[in-house]
């Protein structure tokens, strides 16, 4: 038998008992369906955590000198021993800088949780940062109204502030809030700048900050005296990163007195080290992403397995004709096989359709990105096209070896 005759007359099977072909479609097309759903999440979270969170976090040829990662899966043991480093300061940044070539941009900055409150609205806790040096071009940071904190106000440390789109709309509806208060910790800032929309980040929105100048009233308020949470630097290429990285471990190891056999007791934060954190969860969920809808699929095999089995039993007088009128033991294999495996496949082609359909509701419905990985959809066919193969190995030899003479007796 022609393998087109096979596919053929696996339709005409297919469209004559639609409720069995309904049920050996069903483990395969669940099973594909979630395997294409999973995979998207996956892939469309690891795009976003490269090219969008760590992004915004980091930035492209920039590190961060903290105390310890802002990103990590640290054990307890580990985060018992960062607590006891020393802590950054500003004599380091300083230190840091004067060190640091011409073209490079650095900032420093301390965050924290600070009530918020304006004439317009009811007092909230929300995200202060205290910056000094390049913080604005590092960041990128463009302004939809007003204009950013010049580097006269944050060396004088003038009571001025940039805000993020979010503050501006929570704390002066429908008003402009260029010119006007905006208390932060019980001081009184003037709004000089409303920051472009940043967007969010898993659901967190990145509009929800106020901005001033560390050496205001608010560094007080989120760290004691000369204290700051971390030092940023950016550099012109990713060569003069990792130069400007050594510059920098050399002299917070010179500030913090370490001998050479002595660990760092700080570290610098590259966009690549901080996904490291996430490639590890990447790996867990890659593997739960194949297991669960392997489960399907090995029910969705016994499912096609089983109805196989009955359309032989069915179809027995069928299999006798065909080996009287000539057919070998290799056509009544292959017909069997092609039709198990066809209905496999289209199995396989719908649970893709539905895998995709769900991995964009679920993006469209919740802060979980999503992006469908072509690999994937041929991956999704392969394995339903092999659940097919393997599934219909038994049914389709046993109808192979069916002994025509008693094939023909049956009724």
């Amino acid at each position: 038998m022609h393998l087109l005759d096979a596919v053929r007359l696996a339709f005409q099977t297919l469209r004559v008992q639609k409720l069995k072909s309904f049920f050996t479609l069903a483990g395969v097309t669940i099973g594909v369906m979630f395997l294409i759903a999973v995979v998207s999440i996956v892939e469309g979270m690891s795009s976003y955590m490269e090219n969008d969170f760590v992004a915004k976090l980091i930035g492209v040829n920039t590190f961060q000198l903290r105390r310890f990662p802002m990103i990590s899966d640290a054990s307890e043991s580990e985060w018992r021993e960062w607590v006891r480093r020393p802590r950054i300061t500003f004599d380091d940044a300083r230190e840091v800088a004067a060190a640091l070539p011409e073209e490079a941009l650095w900032s420093v900055e301390s965050s924290d949780n600070i009530p918020i409150e304006s004439r317009f609205s009811r007092p909230r806790a929300l995200e202060a940062t205290a910056i000094d040096g390049d913080y604005f071009r590092i960041r990128n940071m463009e302004i939809s109204l007003g204009r950013l904190i010049s580097p006269q106000e944050l060396t004088l440390g003038t009571r001025v502030a940039v805000i993020g789109e979010e503050i501006a709309t929570r704390f002066f509806p429908r008003l402009n809030p260029i010119g006007r208060t905006l208390k932060v910790g019980g001081t009184s800032y003037e709004v000089i700048g409303v920051a472009a929309k940043q967007g969010s980040i898993f659901g967190m929105s990145m509009d929800r900050f106020v901005i001033t100048s560390a050496n205001a009233p608010l560094q007080r308020l989120v760290n004691p005296h000369n204290l700051i949470d971390g030092m940023k630097i950016k550099m012109p290429t990713t060569d003069g990163m990792f130069e400007a990285r050594e510059t920098v471990r050399q002299v917070m190891r010179g500030r913090h007195k370490l001998r050479p056999s002595q660990k760092d007791n700080f570290v610098m934060e590259t966009s690549e080290s901080a996904l490291e954190f996430w490639r590890k969860i990447e790996g867990n969920l890659v593997i739960a992403g194949v297991i669960l809808p392997a489960i399907a699929l090995i029910v969705g095999a016994m499912v096609i397995m089983n109805i196989m089995l009955v359309a032989v039993s069915e179809r027995t007088r069928e299999i006798g004709i065909r080996k009287a009128i000539g057919a070998k033991y290799r056509d009544i294999l292959a017909q069997f096989l092609v039709e198990a495996t066809t209905l496999s496949i289209m199995g396989a082609a719908i649970g893709v359709a539905l895998g995709i359909i769900l991995s964009q509701t679920i993006a469209a419905l919740s802060p979980l990105p999503a992006a469908v990985a072509p690999w994937s959809i041929v991956a999704g066919i392969l394995v339903g096209a092999g659940v097919g193969v393997i599934a219909g190995v038994y049914p389709a030899s046993r109808a192979a070896r069916l002994d025509p003479i008693v094939a023909l007796r049956a009724e």
